[in-house]
């Protein structure tokens, strides 16, 4: 008998990429399993509704909907607008109304807090008593490197001393978040980060799962070549003016490679004036190539043509974008921080150190370096790619979250 799982998913979108993305992943892949009841926000119900009927697992899941205005949804996608948790607030009083509801209706089993995945919003499903409870994966960023914040604006590091600050009150001391970490009997954190500071500062242990999973879809050639192809290509994806993505620092790390015929090209939208100038400025603007924004098919085209993805974002969730090169077989040097300090194994990727900016150029050089003096081993990376996809897929990973349904 299939399990009856009560979920709360705010945003829900099967055309979508970020959380409405990860939210339909997480829905359609738990369905093979359990039965779910989705408590959603319900601005994408018209394309939930179209892209049902293509699903066997359909009927494993069913679908209630508690809309807000328009004005509420731009607040909402307007990234750092914290009017939104007012009114995330109140829909989540909503959603406990209709949780009850459906309690009322349904003998379920557990009651699995999804998203948003962020930590300061828990809901109220938590006040429910009888099925187990599961939150996550929640994910929480703060104590950040300021070391990384000197180059920013004196607003930027004003911004994310206040923000760290608010985060760690918050995480130590809300009550609702101290109310629903007591009431979780498994808490499921996005990242190595995350768990570290709930322990930190709620006490509580978790299970890390990366709320996002890869696509185990291989390009169409089965490796990448060994030896002998020049120039070695660099691909760096973002947003080209969010301070904490660090375009600057892999330019500098271009610049600091002593091989000429290694080529840096960036994919995203944002004004690239001031980094075509530090490109010029260190010698490195003939091998610099910015392409601005481009369709995200055409990105995937791209990145079969390169070596590496060279990541260099600070602050993140699980990046999308790490997941994307790596079911194209592409390896990935970045920070050991964050999701992807989870998800590139030394398998398939290098994973640099927090410590300076100075120093992280230094090292990020030289391990391109290595890179393209042994292309064995960069072939032997490319190989283990699809392995490492496997695995972090979202049928394993909702295959993970299933298993922790029956634990407690």
């Amino acid at each position: 008998m299939m399990r009856k799982v009560l979920v709360n998913a705010y945003a829900v979108s099967p055309d979508k990429g970020s959380e409405p993305g990860m939210g339909w992943n997480w829905c359609v892949h738990l369905a093979e399993y359990c039965e779910l009841f989705i408590i959603t926000e319900g601005e994408f119900r018209e394309e939930i509704e179209k892209a049902l009927p293509a699903l066997p697992q359909a009927k494993h899941m069913h679908f209630y909907y508690l809309p807000v205005s328009e004005r509420v949804r731009e607040i909402c996608w307007n990234q750092g607008d914290w009017r939104f948790y007012l009114h995330y607030r109140k829909w989540q009083k909503r959603a406990l109304a209709k949780a009850r509801e459906i309690c009322r209706e349904t003998p379920i089993d557990v009651i699995h807090q999804l998203n948003m995945i962020g930590f300061r919003e828990p809901g109220f499903l938590w006040k429910i008593q009888g099925p187990r409870y599961i939150w996550g994966p929640t994910n929480c960023k703060f104590e950040y490197p300021m070391a990384y914040w000197k180059g920013a604006s004196f607003r930027n590091r004003l911004a994310i001393r206040l923000k760290d600050f608010l985060s760690r009150m918050q995480l130590k001391y809300s009550y609702r978040v101290r109310k629903a970490v007591q009431r979780t009997q498994v808490l499921i954190t996005a990242s190595g980060d995350a768990q570290r500071l709930f322990k930190k500062y709620t006490g509580a242990d978790s299970i890390v799962i990366n709320e996002t999973g890869a696509t185990a879809s291989d390009p169409l050639f089965d490796s990448r070549p060994q030896t002998g192809r020049a120039p070695f290509r660099m691909i760096w994806v973002g947003r080209l003016n969010l301070y904490t993505k660090m375009p600057d620092l892999a330019v500098r790390v271009l610049a600091a490679i002593p091989v000429e015929d290694v080529e840096l090209h960036f994919y995203g939208p944002g004004d690239s004036g001031s980094l075509v100038a530090l490109a010029d400025s260190l010698g490195i603007g003939q091998r610099c190539f910015f392409h601005g924004s481009v369709p995200h098919d055409d990105v995937l085209q791209v990145m079969d043509r390169m070596d590496i993805l060279l990541f260099t974002s600070i602050v993140e969730g699980t990046p999308h974008v790490v997941l994307e090169a790596l079911s194209r077989r592409l390896p990935v040097v970045c920070f050991d921080t964050c999701g992807q300090g989870d998800c590139v194994t030394d398998k398939v990727g290098i994973k640099i150190p927090l410590s300076t900016p100075a120093q992280s150029v230094k090292d990020f050089a030289h391990e391109v370096e290595k890179l393209y003096r042994d292309r064995y081993r960069l072939h032997q990376m490319s190989q283990w790619c699809p392995e490492v996809c496997r695995e972090m897929s979202w049928d394993s990973k909702a295959k993970q979250v299933w298993n922790l349904y029956d634990l407690f």
